[in-house]
Parts: structure tokens; sequence; C-alpha cells
């Protein structure tokens, strides 16, 4: 793998200082893979030695065998997708040995976006961009196998959004093995969303910071300038403050006699622009004194292209040919104003005197560098997005070709990008000229645009500039509708109910009357209001209306979305009957259907599948998620993946596959916050909770971190998802043994009687306040509870739910002192869930009836059902469960030894393995103790798993403890 970056990248002035800081990235070095924080993030003020850390970071990660890739974000390349993590992999061979292609094809928005391949042409499909995100994670895990990797990427303040959001998905999801992230950051300039990423990233120990501040004087001083007089450098290092690039600069005009009178040497202080110090500016364009002008129009070309200063490119911008570059590009290089870069591409030796070279570069000579840029680039045939950089500072008029790249541009960045997408429609919008000529097309632009700033997170810029399509419409019946629509979906993630309903309603009541089929597509929206904010019982005329003029116009899309609606408020209101017969309708229609006429249908499937999963239909539900989840990725429509995934977790849940489970959970979460939604993503993380509750061990803290961060994302609404919030929290408090908590979240959640929540979450959530309250000793409450979760499953006659009602009874049967009647409600419990396939409902069923069933005296059926209910538990990866069964499990008789019959059959060997791990040693410790391989260990511990029957580290740890 050829992934050494050159050596001009750790080349320039030598280290000085910095030992603390290095001593702590050498640690890093030492732990990557082991537990030690796989980010690093190096701040400090421009010129203070972030970048030459780095560089030394990296040389001791190479000597160490480590590969490393090294990457830079630019400041006028700020809408280039993911261009810092495109420079770092352009250090790659094209296909690495050990990486499947497959992977590298799901990366290629970013290999290819620098040249390493093609770009997607307009109008093919891609993955979206959370997608990517997981496929670059998973990149970054192979490429780190053998001998580890460090990415490491300089001048992130200047980042791209889309490198923003795969930076903050990086901090929250570390990648798996011994791969360590450096980023290195101007604090002040640094946009607010990476920011707040790394500070929470700090916040869960993933990233250690680290400020640069000013070198020490003596250190400065006998590092960088030992031959000056000291009393000279001691004056030049007041003046640069300890900063070494201001130092450097001060010493080299005084160099070249150009330095002020030693006591009026200037004190280079910070001015605010941009963090450079006044001054420093003139000092440093004072090295560009001695060149000839062809010199100088080499730099500005350079400073101006960035990473498209090629040899046939700055030759067309200097109008030189290529062979008569070389002795002025050398002269450059020996005066240290240019160095080589990426791939041997010539950059200016520090991104402050880029800045000033570019902006001192007058504004027709910029131009004249575009235009030739933008011709090179276009005969090479690069992407649009490649050359839109350059037709955006070029074209200030009205040109057909500019504004058809900049829209091919938008479209190659639309599923993975969304923010460059709607720069560049913003770009060709201001080049099309407001005119009724143009006018179609303009409406098309603002639609587009501001579907991609929904999609980026940009919900209220959305809103508003869809406001501005809705206004200036006009006759155009098709662009106001979907615009009405998009507004009011907007609206919605906002949090913004009444306005949307407004919105549409005041769209139905408008004249000239909207046509039928758009009344079917505003019906559906109104409808989709419920149950999240309005009551379901107050839209069934809307829906009804909505369906019967969907049939009316044989429209068989409008038809199913409706049934949809309608089949997903039933089954929220607990209309068991009506909800079915609805679904089975739907169902009817969309299964007969091809995917490309599904497209408008994504939310319509999800609302469907959630209503097939409260019915206890999981096999119906997961498949229509998972078709859902199709279309919408290849549709671009992400901003409703959330819903689908979250329907799909749900299912697994339910039917016990825990892993999978978390896997959705977290993937909607990525999608929620890139979104931007507070709502969304509260309703999100009270889904995440959920999962987590039931794929952790008891009391695990990040489920109740991520129920508590879903009230909080709430705030003070009080509807169906702040129902979920505060319910989940309850579910969180009271398996990490706070009773109390629990019953106030759940009574918050529904009220004193929980008519609050949704009918099918009623027998659950009693459930809980049962065990809430038997756990304080408030027997009463308990009874009343037990009885109304008996009242609503009979209501509802579903088998999760009457499981539910069976298991409260349970309880209080236990504490009457009758465990043959508590066993015989508890296996009725686990009969009832087998029916539905709630496998997870079915194994807690049966490890809380297996004491009960020895209690009373059938000791061996009990056995049969904790075993039963372990290997499901076990099976379906629910911590929870696993748990429950390290509590309930069944007294096993001791071998003549006093060993736990379990043990007996270890060998010496793995004896030792068991008792290092029941001690809390990794796998590496343990490895290093007793002078094996981790993979040796790992062999080891497998087998004493299946000898005990044990399936985690604290399962084997409790038998442990116990022989």
């Amino acid at each position: 793998m050829s992934c050494d970056a050159p050596t001009h990248r750790d080349s320039g002035s030598p280290l000085v200082g910095r030992t603390a800081e290095l001593g702590l990235l050498d640690t890093v070095i030492d732990r990557m893979g082991q537990g030690g924080p796989p980010f690093v993030d190096v701040t400090g003020a421009a010129g203070i030695g972030k970048s030459r850390l780095m560089g030394e970071f990296c040389l001791r990660a190479r000597r160490r065998g480590v590969t490393v890739l090294r990457g830079r974000a630019t400041e006028y390349e700020r809408h280039l997708p993911f261009q810092p993590f495109a420079d770092a992999f352009a250090d790659l061979d094209d296909r690495p040995p050990g990486v499947a292609p497959a992977l590298f094809d799901a990366v290629a928005p970013i290999l290819g976006g620098r040249g390493a391949g093609p770009a997607p042409a307009p109008g093919t499909p891609t993955a979206d961009r959370f997608g990517l995100h997981r496929a670059v994670a998973r990149l970054l895990a192979q490429l780190g196998q053998e001998g580890g990797l460090v990415i490491a990427l300089d001048d992130m303040h200047w980042a791209d959004p889309a490198s923003l959001e795969l930076l903050d998905h990086l901090v929250r999801h570390p990648v798996v093995g011994p791969v360590g992230l450096v980023l290195a950051r101007r604090d002040r300039q640094t946009p607010s969303p990476l920011t707040a990423a790394l500070t929470r990233g700090v916040d869960t120990e993933a990233v250690i910071r680290i400020g640069l501040g000013p070198l020490a004087e003596q250190e400065c001083v006998e590092g960088l300038a030992p031959d000056l007089p000291r009393d000279r450098a001691a004056q030049l290092y007041a003046a640069g403050g300890g900063n070494p690039l201001y130092f450097l600069s001060l010493v080299h005009a005084h160099r070249e006699g150009a330095a002020r009178d030693p006591d009026s040497a200037p004190a280079l202080t910070a001015d605010g622009l941009g963090e450079l110090p006044s001054g420093l500016g003139s000092l440093l364009l004072n090295e560009l004194t001695p060149l000839t002008p062809p010199q100088r129009r080499i730099l500005e070309a350079i400073a101006v292209l960035g990473d498209h200063a090629e040899p046939p490119v700055i030759a067309r911008a200097t109008g030189r040919p290529e062979a008569e570059l070389d002795d002025d590009l050398d002269t450059l290089v020996r005066r240290d104003l240019v160095r080589p870069g990426t791939a041997g591409r010539p950059a200016l030796r520090h991104p402050v005197l880029r800045t000033l070279v570019h902006e001192s570069t007058t504004a027709r000579r910029r131009v004249e560098i575009h235009s030739a840029a933008a011709a090179e680039l276009a005969h090479a045939g690069a992407p649009a997005v490649e050359q839109a950089q350059h037709i955006e500072r070029l074209v200030t008029a009205w040109d057909p070709q500019a504004v058809t790249l900049l829209k091919q541009a938008a479209e190659q960045t639309a599923s993975t990008a969304p923010s460059s997408c709607a720069h560049w429609l913003q770009v060709a919008l201001r080049l099309l000229p407001d005119t009724v000529e143009h006018a179609a097309e303009r409406s098309d632009l603002m639609l587009r645009r501001a579907r991609a700033l929904g999609v980026a997170g940009g919900l209220r810029e959305s809103r508003d500039l869809l406001h501005k399509v809705i206004s200036t419409a006009g006759a155009d019946g098709r662009v106001r509708t979907s615009a009405v629509v998009l507004c009011a979906l907007m609206e919605r993630h906002l949090g913004r109910y009444p306005e949307a309903l407004a919105l549409l309603r005041r769209e139905l009541s408008r004249q000239p009357q909207p046509s039928p089929s758009d009344r079917v597509a505003i019906g559906l929206e109104l409808s989709s209001s419920a149950p999240h904010n309005t009551p379901y019982p107050r839209m069934r005329g809307e829906v009804a209306r909505t369906l019967a003029e969907a049939r009316s116009l044989g429209d068989e899309l409008g038809e199913a979305g409706a049934l949809a609606v309608a089949a997903f408020g039933e089954a929220y209101e607990g209309g068991v009957a009506t909800a079915t017969a609805y679904a089975g309708q739907a169902a009817g229609l969309v299964d007969g259907l091809p995917d490309d006429d599904l497209t408008t249908l994504c939310e319509p499937l999800g609302r469907l599948g959630w209503a097939e999963a409260f019915l206890g239909r999981f096999t119906d539900a997961e498949r229509h998620a998972d078709r859902g989840l199709r279309i919408a990725r290849r549709s671009g429509q992400v901003y409703l993946l959330p819903l689908l995934l979250l329907c799909k977790a749900h299912v697994r849940i339910q039917t016990c596959r825990l892993p999978s489970a978390r896997q959705l959970a977290y993937e909607a979460e990525d999608i929620a916050r890139g979104i931007g939604s507070g709502e969304l993503l509260a309703f999100v993380l009270a889904n995440k909770a959920q999962v987590l509750v039931a794929a952790s061990s008891p009391g695990a803290p990040e489920a109740l971190a991520a129920a508590e961060e879903a009230v909080a994302s709430m705030g003070p609404s009080d509807n169906w998802r702040a129902s979920m919030a505060w319910s989940m929290l309850g579910y969180a408090a009271l398996t990490g043994g706070d009773p109390h908590r629990a019953r106030d979240a759940l009574l918050r959640a529904g009220g004193d009687d929980l008519r609050g929540l949704q009918p099918s979450m009623r027998p659950l959530l009693s459930e809980l306040l049962v065990t809430a309250a038997m756990a304080t000793g408030d027997v009463d409450s308990a009874s009343a509870w037990a009885e109304q979760a008996r009242e609503e499953a009979d209501r509802l006659g579903l088998p999760v739910q009457r499981a539910s009602a069976l298991r409260s009874a349970a309880q209080l049967t236990l504490h009457g002192g009758d465990p043959a009647t508590a066993a015989t409600l508890l296996s009725e419990a686990a009969t009832q869930c087998a029916r539905s396939g709630a496998v997870f409902w079915e194994a807690r069923s049966l490890l809380l009836a297996a004491p009960a069933m020895t209690a009373a005296g059938f000791g061996a059926r009990g056995t049969a059902m904790w075993e039963k209910g372990h290997r499901l538990a076990t099976t379906g990866g629910a911590g929870l469960l696993i748990g429950l069964a390290e509590m309930t499990r069944p007294a096993a008789p001791a071998t003549s030894s006093g060993t736990p019959q379990r043990l007996a059959s270890l060998t010496a060997r793995e004896r030792e393995v068991a008792e290092l791990v029941a001690e809390g040693l990794t796998n590496q410790a343990i490895a290093t103790r007793l002078y094996l391989s981790p993979r040796t260990v790992e062999t080891h511990l497998s087998r004493v798993y299946r000898k005990t029957d044990v399936a985690t580290r604290a399962g084997l740890a409790a038998l442990m403890a116990r022989s």
C-alpha cells in the first residue's frame, strides 16, 4: 500500500519545543486500538505550529510502521465536498490490497472528487450521504488492520459542510481498531458544528484536545534563530509574541535588511480579521519583492488555483509554455515560497501566505486565472463539481452553458453533499435572468434548492425559500403544490404544526381550486400531522375525503397513501379491527405496484409498517419498511429514512434482534442530526433509548443518557413524540434502578391515567408502573395499574399486550406468596408472545417464569424455561434479558470438589483465562499477562463461553465469583 505521504509534508522549519504535546501524541500512537481516544484535536492561532506538530506526529507514526494519510482543507475551496478527505486519500494506491472493490466503489464520491476515479454521471443513483459516512468508516477500519492508520487533517476551520458531517459521524461512532484521526484548526475560525462535535467528543473521552500556546523565549530563539544577537532576538521574540511564524517572518525581514530599527520592532498583535496580526502581511509580502514579473504571475496562479495548480493549468494561466516554467518554479522553491504539495503539485508554503498573495492579486488577474482553469478542466473532462468553483468566480452574467454546468454540479452532489448542491443552485439562480421567459426554470431551481437545504439541515432557510416559490408560482399548479407540500413538511420538522396545517388548509380553499390530484397530495400531507400533533379522530374526515377523491380519480398511489395513513391512525387509537382492514387494503395495493411507482409513497409505506408493527404483524411491517428504505435511498428522500429505520428497529426489538436494531437506531440518529429537526431527533433518541435498554446490561448509562437527551430535545411539546420520549426515560430509569423517577416520567408521558398514551403502549407502560410500585412497596398502586393493564389488553385483543397484562398480574401473585399461579400466568404470557413472534417478550416471560415454576415445585420445568429464555436472549443479543437470566439462573449442584459443574469441564488454561476475565482484564491485557496472542485468548474465551453457557464477560465474572 503506497500510503506514506511525501517527505515535503514534514519539511520546513525545525520543530521547536512542544515536548509535552509530543509525549501525549506518542501515547496516542501507543494506545491506538487499545481503548485510547481515537481523535486528537490540535488548536491554536495561525502560525503557532499546529501543522509542524502534526508533521512530527505523522513522522513518528510512520517510523512505527503506521500508515499515514494527510489532507488539508483550503480557504477558497470550501464548496468542494469532502475536500480534505479527498486530499488525504490521494496518498493511497488506486486499489490497496485487502480492501474490497465494492467498498472503494461505495466511497467513490470522495475518491472521485479529486480525480482518483470517475464522478457519478448526472442522474446516476448514489447512496445517501449517511451511507457514505459508514462506508468511509469501514474503509478506515480495513486500512488500519495492518499496522494501524493515522488520518491527519490540517486547517479544518476551512472544512466544507460535507466533511464536517463526516467528522461528526466519526466522532460519535469511532472507527473500530487501530485507527486515529488528528485535526488541526484555528479555534476562533472553526464552524460551530465542528466545535460542538469535538467538544462532545471531549466530554465522552473520544477526543483529546491539545491547545498550542506561544513558545517560551529560550526555545523560540535558540531553536529558530540561534545566530542572532541575543538582545535583537529577544526584541523580535517580544514583537512576535512567541508565535513561530511571526518570529520567523521578523527574522527573515531582519536578515533581508527590511527590519525596522531595533527600538521600534513592530508588535504583531491580532487585529481580529481572520486572526492575522497587523504588520505580518507586509512582512510576508516583502518576500515577494525580489521576484521577477513572470515569477510573481506564477505565484499568483498557484495561490488562486489551489489544488488545481497543475503545470498545464499554470501554463495556460500565465500564457507561457510548460517548459518555460521549470526555472521560475525552482527559484520559488529555493526561496521557500513554494513547496511540493499533494501529488507533487506546487503549493505556497503556508496558508497565511496563500491568503495574502490571493488577496493582493488584482480582481481582473484572478478572473483570468479562473478562466484558464475552467477551460483546461473542461478540456480534460473534469467533473462538473471541479469546474463549478471556477465558473462561480468567473461568470457574472447570464451564460446558458455556465448554468447548465452548475446544475450538473448540483445534481452530482445532491445525495452526498446537499449543502454544496444548494450552493451551486444558488449560483445558478444568481446568473439566471429574472424574466418571464425563465420563470419556470427559476421556480424549478428554487424548489430544488429548497429541497437540498432541507436535507442539509437548513430547515428555516428552506421554508423561507419555499414561501417565495409559492408566492411566485402563479398558475403553475405542479410547482405550487410541490412547494406547498414540501413547505408543510419543513414546518412539521420544525415542530410548527399549526403553521403547516394552516398553509395546507389555505391551499385547499384557494381560488381557483387545486386540481383533484393536487387535492389528494395536499390531503395526504394534511393527514400526516396525526397523531404527531393532531388527534387522529379529528383527521378521520380528511383522510376519508382524500381516500374517496383518490378512488374517484382511479389514483392507486393516492388511494394506497390514504389507506396507509388510515391504518396507522386507527392502530394508534387502538381500533384494531378497523386498522387491520385498512392495512390489508393498503398492502394489497402497494405490493402490486413496482418500486418506480412508489417514489411518492415512502412516508405512507413507513406509516403502513408502523401500523402493522402496532398490530403485531412484524413480518409485514419489516417487509414494507425495507421497501420504503430502498426507494427513499434511491430517490434521495433522506428526511423520510428515520421513520422507516425506526419502524424496522422497533420490529427487531420485538423479535429480539438487538445488534441490528442498535445499528438501525444509530443510523436514524445520524440522519436526524443531519436534518436538524429537534422534534425528529427527540423521537429518534427515544427509540434509540428503547433499543439500548433492551440491548445493554441492566442499568447501562448510555440508555438513560439517550432518553434524557430525547426529553431535552423535545422541549415543552406535548404530543406523541413527546410522550414517547418521556416513556423511554421511565423505562430506562426503571432498568437503571430508580423506580421513583421511572414513575414520575411515565405519568408525565401519559397523565395520571395514561390516557395521553397510544392504547397499544398502555399495557406495557402499566406493567412498568406495576414494577415501579412494587419496588417502592406501593402494592395498592401496583394492583390498580395491573387491573388497568388487563382492561386495556382485553380491549385490544393483541397477544403482546395480553402478555404484558399477565406479567403485571404475576408480580402481584408472587408478592401474595402464590408462585404456582404466577408461574401459570407467566407461562401463558410466553405462549401469547410466541404466537405473534415477539421473541424478546417471550424470552422475558420465560426468564421470569422459571424461578416461579421452580418455587412451585416444578424444578425441571423451571430449568427448561430458563434455558430456552436464556438461549433466545443470547441469540438475540438482548443484554437486558441476559442480565435477568443471570439473576434468575437455577442453582446448579456442585461437583465433589466444590466447583460448579459448568467450570469442571474447563482446561487449566481456559480456567486461567476465565479468572483473568473475572478480574476485569481485557483480551489484550490477558494476552500480555499469559504471553499469548490476542487471537489465542479469543479462542480460549469462546470455548469458555460455550462450555459454561455464558454469553458475556459480566456473566462469566458472576459465575467465577460464585465458584
